[in-house]
């Protein structure tokens, strides 16, 4: 029943050269075929029992999407825990490599994930964070084994203080390692240095205009590319947070159109109202095993929204630097906008709207707004493009 159900998806999807092109992919074709014969069931004890790939992942968030298989949860932690148990696999004859490995990362980066239910939380990040600590926390512990014969337990710290002076930066984020193990009992405090501090990225007001204008005419790039870097530049808002917006984030009536990025509506300046439009009227992937979704930036994966990872490859590739694009945003607008006005506008915290503030130099930054001027034009400098 399931199977036939699968068909009939696959073949109402509006543009079909699309999926024939899927179909015809050697991993997605055996998978295929797999389901035919019943060789492959329809849950996810048999789907990780497979090679991991991204054909396959592609199947499976169709077969949830369209309630062929159920929803386990988040995927992102589904995958990160697959990722974990195929780590510590590959580690399983060497002892002292993973199982202090195994009780950081399950003790401390798996319980901190399952536990947190804040919707809003970035489970990209989380997850691409925990692996990367998880990793060079694994490195740490076979330099130890290799370069001085020696295991975690028995570490001194001359040893932390060479491991962490030669190298890359990136072993500077064992730091977190080795202070969770002094925290749980399990060893002796060291001392870990910090990261040396970074300029903050900030892009000169000119140059963010210029963003916008090459943005606005880069007719050969696709289209939710530019909408998405117009949203960064007009308003600083995190890539994270333009991947998650919806459909009824926007608000388009006959006098304005508005998106929805905090408490208060933000307007779109009128001159790039026929982009915003367009873009809703066809949006990318929509047209696929993602038609019927309701997210502004919908992904190749059915049901989801676009990555916040692939977000940021296309950004920059428009030669944005996302970062020195964001600050210069908020930097401009707090120059417009009292800082508890912009807040509300924008959904940042008053706390960190005052410190863009401050880096501006505008007066009385941190005082709180007595009369909120919502009705005041939103980047009005671009209304003549």
């Amino acid at each position: 029943m399931r199977i036939k159900r699968l068909v009939t998806e696959l073949a109402a999807v509006p543009r079909p050269e699309s999926i024939i092109t899927w179909m015809r992919h050697p991993v997605t074709a055996d998978l295929l075929t797999k389901i035919g014969t019943r060789e492959l069931q329809l849950n996810h004890e048999a789907f990780d029992a497979l090679p991991p790939s991204r054909s396959l992942e592609h199947l499976r968030e169709m077969l949830v999407h369209h309630h062929m298989m159920p929803n386990r949860g988040d995927r992102r932690l589904a995958r990160f825990e697959s990722w974990l148990d195929h780590r510590l696999e590959t580690l399983r004859d060497e002892p002292a490599i993973a199982t202090p490995l195994e009780q950081f990362a399950r003790w401390h980066h798996l319980r901190r994930l399952r536990e947190n239910t804040d919707p809003t939380r970035n489970m990209d990040n989380a997850t691409r964070c925990a692996k990367q600590e998880i990793t060079e926390a694994g490195k740490f512990l076979r330099w130890l084994l290799d370069e001085h014969s020696t295991t975690i337990n028995d570490l001194r710290q001359a040893q932390l203080d060479a491991y962490l002076s030669e190298g890359t930066t990136t072993r500077t984020l064992i730091r977190n390692f080795i202070q969770w193990r002094a925290r749980a009992g399990i060893a002796p405090p060291f001392r870990t240095r910090y990261r040396t501090a970074r300029t903050t990225p900030l892009a000169s007001s000119r140059q963010r205009l210029d963003l916008i204008k090459n943005v606005v005419a880069a007719e050969q790039v696709a289209l939710s590319t530019r909408i998405a870097a117009l949203i960064l530049l007009l308003y600083g808002t995190p890539v994270s947070r333009i991947c998650q917006l919806t459909l009824d984030d926007v608000d388009a009536t006959p006098a304005r159109t508005t998106i929805a990025l905090g408490d208060l509506p933000a307007p779109i300046p009128e001159a790039l109202l026929p982009l915003f439009h367009q873009h809703l009227g066809r949006r990318g992937n929509h047209q696929t095993m993602n038609h019927g979704s309701t997210w502004l930036f919908p992904g190749t994966n059915a049901g989801q929204h676009i990555s916040e990872q692939v977000l940021m490859n296309r950004l920059r590739g428009l030669g944005i630097d996302i970062q020195a694009a964001r600050n210069a945003a908020l930097h401009d607008l707090t120059k417009e906008i009292d800082p508890a006005s912009l807040a509300d506008l924008l959904g940042y915290s008053t706390k960190v709207m005052n410190i863009h503030a401050a880096r501006a130099a505008v007066a009385m930054a941190t005082y709180p707004a007595i009369n909120r001027p919502t009705q005041r034009p939103l980047n009005r400098e671009y209304d003549r493009y």
